[in-house]
């Protein structure tokens, strides 16, 4: 047969093999007598190096490599939605229930159930003019889900047939004819080559943010919706469980969470907890709008950088149904440690620390893929792609080539700090160094939506803390006591802002989401105190009274209060502040 080589060489997850000149690269092959999943990197006349995403044992030379012909490719249709897979699009879940606990090598199963059936709902009729990204009908996937079957690119015409009903996803639900009179065949699943960027319209600027009820994340820095943020801290600062947050309670539709080489207890809990996750807006399993790539250490290197790939392909196609996506990847250094293996192997000129020179444009590759965009179809409809990155830098040290070049394509940066987690201060997101490059393109949606000071208030308390970190040196060097009252006040109150704003308490109910006008009226007590308090001692108020009052130690349960009285409670503090410091500053005694 004409799409058969041989082996030549092994070294580790990287087989060479001749006899090739039919493949093309990124083709998918079958290698050796267990058909191994590999796909072919690189190309030098007929030799070809592939990349194995299985154990390579007991692999030889001589052996059979059969070119399937086409590029790795991930299904898409209705039934992704709750599922694991592993790097490569294999549902964990199925073989498990064929084979066990361990997975066989070269075990093929197919990504989405060929069984199950599923009730289609027709929206467009025969006679209708469609295009690509144009909507057929609607399957109801999960509870929270509805799935649009549309319109494959490369396809457009005249629909001759929709039919209605229950069907298995390779049963034909449409029947178009294109200009040329040819008839074309749609069925509920198309497949997408996962190293390509799916096709939309217009890319636009994103201009609202994604809110996900962290304190530090919403109103210090922000991520728009279609934005890219980065992750980056040592081990222990906290990563997974700001990430498990970011999942649970952002604004969004769809979440895809990209386990990316993290240790295998990790992957565990994420693959424990999230379906114990209730969605806060609908009370349901997270798992409900979750898809999850499970791609542990111990995985073969290989798989780890397909399985991004893999996540942003089947995050892609929920975005151009028109839905919010969030994309989860932990951790890009993981993917970064696969690249520099394999182009190790290549023997390819390494650049820094040993990574191959083509990191950044790699990384770039993976991040532009998100963005806020205008789907293919005639109907408008817009759909957002946001993706967040975890790197973990060995030893927290951020000068590394994977942050540094993640740092120089992403908009957003939570620096974690491991100092501030072993302090107990979580989440561990340092406001000193990270930051958000969407304040400009947000602010209108702030000032609209919350309130025109939201933006002032913030870089007040911004200031504030930069101001604390100044002071904090001489307090090292003479003692807090040598402080003006002015600058005691900026002392008070920003470990207000820290331990009363910026920490926030994951394992809370009251705490672990709090509203984003809940944020806005918590930072506005704050800063009202530190003016109140401000004018007091200018007045010549005595300071430790002032510091002392009670309404003061009411704003630290603050945070604790729940949605439904904190308007009331917050009014409440405020003019216990007022009338507490008026009361000291005219000599009367403490309410």
């Amino acid at each position: 047969m004409d799409n058969i080589g041989k082996i030549i060489k092994v070294a580790g997850p990287l087989v060479i093999a001749e006899g090739m000149a039919h493949a093309n690269m990124f083709d998918v092959v079958r290698v050796g007598p267990q058909h191994l999943i590999g796909e072919i990197i690189e190309m030098r006349g007929d030799k070809a190096s592939i990349q194995v995403y299985e154990e390579t044992a007991g692999i030889g030379t001589g052996e059979d490599v059969v070119s399937t012909g086409a590029p790795l490719s991930v299904e898409l249709g209705p039934g992704l939605i709750g599922q694991i897979y592993d790097g490569i699009q294999r549902p964990l879940e199925d073989i498990r229930r064929q084979v066990g606990d361990t997975i066989k090598r070269g075990i093929e199963v197919d990504p989405i159930s060929r069984e199950k059936e599923w009730e289609f709902t027709p929206t467009a009729k025969a006679g209708d003019k469609v295009e690509p990204g144009d909507v057929l009908g609607t399957v109801q996937e999960t509870i929270i889900v509805l799935h649009k079957i549309m319109v494959p690119v490369g396809v457009r015409g005249t629909v001759k047939e929709v039919r209605g009903g229950k069907h298995t996803i390779t049963d034909v639900v449409a029947v178009i004819e294109d200009e040329k009179g040819q008839l074309h065949e749609l069925t509920m699943v198309q497949k997408w080559p996962v190293r390509v960027e799916r096709t939309y319209k217009e890319k636009l600027a994103p201009t609202f943010p994604m809110v996900t009820g962290q304190r530090i994340v919403d109103t210090f820095f922000p991520i728009a919706k279609g934005g890219t943020a980065a992750i980056p801290g040592p081990f222990g600062s906290g990563k997974t469980v700001t990430q498990h947050q970011l999942a649970k309670w952002s604004d969004v539709d769809i979440v895809i969470y990209i386990g990316c080489g993290e240790r295998g207890n990790e992957m565990t809990d994420v693959l424990r907890e999230f379906p114990e996750l209730k969605d806060p807006r609908t009370g349901e399993s997270l798992m409900k709008r979750t898809v999850l790539i499970a791609n542990t250490s111990d995985m073969p290197v290989a798989a780890r950088e397909a399985s991004v790939y893999t996540g942003i392909t089947i995050a892609e196609y929920y975005r151009d149904m028109g839905y919010n996506v969030a994309v989860i990847a932990d951790s890009t250094s993981r993917w970064a440690e696969a690249l520099r293996e394999m182009s190790g192997r290549l023997e390819e000129m390494p650049g820094e620390e040993g990574y191959p020179a083509y990191l950044a444009s790699r990384l770039a590759q993976f991040y532009e893929r998100a963005g806020r965009v205008i789907c293919l179809g005639s109907d408008g409809r817009e759909g957002t792609l946001s993706a967040i990155g975890a790197v973990s830098p060995p030893g927290g040290d951020i000068s590394e080539p994977v942050s540094q070049a993640t740092l120089r394509i992403v908009k957003v940066f939570w620096g974690l700090d491991s100092s501030l987690a072993y302090r107990r201060h979580f989440p561990a997101i340092n406001w000193l160094n990270s930051y958000s490059l969407y304040f400009d393109r947000l602010r209108p949606w702030y000032e609209d939506n919350i309130n025109q000071s939201f933006i002032k208030n913030r870089n007040e308390a911004m200031k504030l803390l930069q101001q604390e970190n100044e002071l904090d040196e001489i307090v090292k060097l003479v003692g807090i006591d040598a402080l003006s009252p002015a600058d005691r006040l900026v002392m008070e109150t920003t470990q207000m802002i820290r331990e009363d704003f910026l920490q926030q308490n994951a394992m809370s109910d009251t705490d672990s989401y709090c509203e984003i006008d809940k944020q806005f009226r918590l930072l506005e007590l704050i800063l009202f105190y530190y003016e109140t308090a401000g004018e007091a001692l200018r007045k010549g108020a005595p300071m430790q009274p002032v510091f002392d009052i009670p309404a003061r130690a009411r704003i630290g349960r603050a945070k604790d209060v729940p949605k439904e009285i904190y308007k009331e409670q917050y009014d409440q503090i405020e003019a216990d502040i007022r009338q507490q410091i008026a009361q000291i500053s005219q000599g009367g005694k403490e309410a």
